[in-house]
């Protein structure tokens, strides 16, 4: 299922009742906001290996949240451990070759229409060991649970976060 990765590693789903517990009051404490998909990056893996990815924007909406979860879940902090921190994305998909990336990415960059959406919630998902390894999820946690449901949005979406048995 398409997702941003918020916190990693997982936590085994037997977890979620607890987890779930400790996160409410942080995503309580957070207004829903919306989310636009704009434009397409990529990671390089080495061996001429990459990763396609689609930039969420307002950005910030994104690392206050993942800030917030990080401090309920401090052992989940692989996303913020790279060395220009948390980059929050959206995996579209891997290429190898440069000349292959770069057709992709024009083709993408030529064709993509900006998709916004709300996000009004986060959701722990899990998988089990291959072959049965579809994302599946576990539950999902309100933002803004204690602010009015009638109240705008602020530049936001529904999105993914991954506290899961990967």
């Amino acid at each position: 299922m398409p997702h941003i990765t918020l916190v990693y590693p997982f936590v085994p789903v037997e977890a979620f009742p607890a987890v779930e517990l400790k996160l409410a009051p942080s995503c309580a404490d957070i207004a829903p906001f919306e989310l636009t998909l704009r434009e397409f990056f990529w990671f390089a893996h080495g061996r001429d290996s990459f990763t396609v990815w689609l930039s969420p924007e307002p950005a910030e909406c994104l690392r206050e949240l993942h800030a917030a979860l990080l401090r309920v879940v401090p052992h989940c902090d692989d996303t913020a451990r790279h060395p220009q921190g948390f980059t929050p994305h959206l995996s579209v998909g891997q290429v190898r070759g440069r000349k292959r990336l770069e057709g992709l990415i024009s083709t993408l960059r030529a064709t993509w229409q900006p998709l916004s959406f709300p996000v009004r919630q986060i959701s722990l998902i899990w998988r089990n060991p291959p072959p049965d390894d579809v994302f599946r999820v576990g539950a999902t946690i309100p933002l803004g649970a204690d602010l009015p449901p009638d109240r705008p949005l602020q530049q936001g979406r529904d999105l993914s976060a991954d506290v899961s048995d990967g």
